[in-house]
């Protein structure tokens, strides 16, 4: 109907763009929010766990990283030194426009990642993994990553911004139908022992396990459990909820507290995610994120109005759609 020239000009006088110096300022905000206002649902929940932990050392750990959190946010400083590797997760909507299209959107966040990382400032931990060449800005070869999902009906875009740490925490095992719950439990044990024992995920941490699809699924999944579902949340599949809250008390009553030392509060929450899969095999990832949980969204309508939350809002009924519409 349109060419490019006359097409632009449409948009322009319908003013329903997203601009792309929206999206660059606001991602700005989102980095520097995420990597020193810890969310809500996280320090209510540390603050319980020290109001409950009997053991004198770890209780007095977590007073510490409540301390930390308050200072962060009085000094305008990122609440932990090692700020993680910047990655998004991008929520569109199917009648969103954005201007200049999916690469400009993408290069307004990598942009963002750069100034960031400046201005905050955030660790420039992104190193090419053979020459070790670091920018100092958190951009590389594919860095930051953007992952994407859609939503039906409406005009607005999320981008959720999530400094996570890359080092420990992350299992994948192929388990089969015949090990079951049990075999998930054991696989579970098994990793929480060997990271949070030494005090290598920065407990307390919330555990995202992805079970079913494929091994890049699964995988996929755990890390978006781990990162984008509020402390408290409980999937919407019943058995899936009641797994949850069994993994959550098998894990504080492994002995573990925080930072590696003896306790019974290592686990922040247990969020699962399933997906159908090959019906000869039970793939499961594991992912941990840390207490410093540096997350923020924000919400993008098309007459370039911005909304900030804590809740990213990720797991919709439309992105665990189970079957035909």
């Amino acid at each position: 109907m349109y060419g490019t020239d006359r097409y632009e000009e449409f948009m322009e006088e319908k003013d329903v763009m997203i601009r792309a110096e929206t999206i660059l300022a606001a991602s700005r905000e989102l980095n520097t929010r995420a990597a020193i206002e810890i969310p809500k649902d996280v320090q209510q929940k540390v603050e319980k766990m020290a109001s409950e932990e009997t053991n004198p050392l770890s209780r007095y750990v977590l007073e510490k990283i409540l301390d930390n959190y308050e200072t962060a946010i009085k000094d305008r400083s990122p609440m932990c030194a090692d700020t993680g590797l910047p990655r998004y997760y991008a929520k569109i909507g199917n009648q969103a426009s954005i201007e200049g299209g999916m690469v400009a959107l993408e290069k307004s966040l990598r942009q963002a990642t750069a100034d960031t990382t400046a201005s905050i400032p955030l660790r420039p931990n992104r190193v090419h993994p053979f020459s070790r060449k670091d920018h100092n800005n958190n951009v590389g070869l594919h860095a930051p990553t953007v992952d994407y999902s859609f939503e039906p009906n409406v005009d607005w875009m999320d981008i959720t911004v999530v400094h996570k740490g890359g080092l420990f925490g992350g299992e994948y095992r192929m388990l089969f139908p015949a090990d079951g719950i049990p075999g998930l439990k054991r696989f579970f044990l098994d990793s929480i022992a060997e990271f949070l024992r030494r005090g290598m995920s920065c407990q307390p941490a919330v555990i995202g396990i992805g079970v079913g699809g494929t091994k890049d699924v699964c995988v996929r999944l755990s890390k978006e459990a781990a990162c984008l579902r509020l402390v408290g949340d409980r999937n919407s599949e019943p058995e899936i909820a009641r797994l949850e809250e069994e993994l959550i008390d098998l894990g504080n009553n492994a002995g573990f507290g925080p930072m590696g030392f003896p306790g019974k509060s290592a686990v922040l929450d247990v969020h699962i995610e399933a997906a159908y899969a090959h019906t000869g095999g039970m793939p499961v990832g594991i992912q941990q994120f840390c207490y410093a949980q540096r997350r923020k969204t924000a919400r993008f309508f098309p007459d370039n109005t911005v909304e900030f939350r804590e809740d990213p809002r990720w797991f919709t009924p439309y992105y665990r759609r189970e079957t035909i519409d």
